[in-house]
């Protein structure tokens, strides 16, 4: 792949952004590598970290040189959300890290992990207005499921930067480490606690929480099947057997 990096782990996969001479605009030639990464994710679920590396940039943007040129029916192709949306439905949970800015299409990609992590140096921001375009990749929805519809419309209104520290605040990143050295540490450590979870049991809660309206049947459909799930039973006799040891 020419704009992503990729690194295989056994239970994740580690996938850097690698365009820095663009500061990691996301082009055409980035979309079509996510979408190559999303098939092999849905075929061999996986946990992500997708990061843009502690170099200072996660992802300045879409490439404005080629959105300048598109026309209504690349808009409707969805050229960016698709990729997106299809991101944000992978099976196991994902884990953006953040270092740096984090604008437009970039903290669009952000907003479609479950999970964000960042450094102090970092911000976000939705600058499209000000190009005369809106934010047309999952920030008019996304945002304001994460903040609340008041503050992300005054961020969508006025392109205001946010940066780290209101960030986490207004919960629209779960950490924030101090130095860059820290952040990668800090989103393996995090997945390493989400992995200790039954494989099955995180991709049922992610269906369950990303349902329509939270829907409660959802809810009920993973339980049923995690009830009859072997891994459910082995677990909770390792639990049972742990209080029943003499102290």
């Amino acid at each position: 792949m020419n704009s992503l990096r990729i690194e295989e782990r056994g239970d994740r996969m580690v996938v850097t952004l690698d365009r820095p001479e663009k500061r990691n605009a996301i082009d055409a030639g980035m979309v079509a590598e996510l979408h190559e990464l999303c098939a092999t994710l849905e075929q061999h679920p996986k946990l992500l970290l997708l990061t843009g590396g502690t170099d200072g940039i996660f992802a300045g943007g879409a490439d404005i040189g080629q959105l300048r040129d598109r026309g209504r029916m690349d808009a409707l192709a969805a050229i960016n959300v698709g990729v997106f949306e299809r991101l944000r439905r992978l099976p196991m949970p994902t884990l953006a890290a953040l270092d740096g800015p984090a604008l437009g299409g970039g903290a669009e990609l952000a907003y479609a992990c479950d999970l964000r992590i960042c450094t102090s140096r970092t911000f976000f921001g939705q600058p499209e207005v000000k190009l005369g375009i809106i934010a047309g990749a999952g920030a008019t929805y996304r945002l304001p499921a994460l903040i609340g519809e008041a503050l992300a419309k005054e961020l969508l209104f006025t392109g205001r930067r946010v940066p780290a520290a209101e960030a986490l605040a207004i919960r629209l990143v779960n950490r924030v480490v101090e130095e860059p050295g820290e952040l990668l540490v800090a989103a393996h450590s995090l997945l390493d606690e989400i992995a200790g979870g039954s494989a099955l049991a995180l991709r049922l809660t992610k269906l369950a929480v990303d349902a329509p309206a939270a829907h409660p049947a959802a809810e009920l459909l993973a339980q049923a099947v995690l009830f009859e799930d072997e891994e459910k039973r082995e677990r909770m006799d390792e639990f049972l057997s742990r209080r029943q040891r003499p102290r």
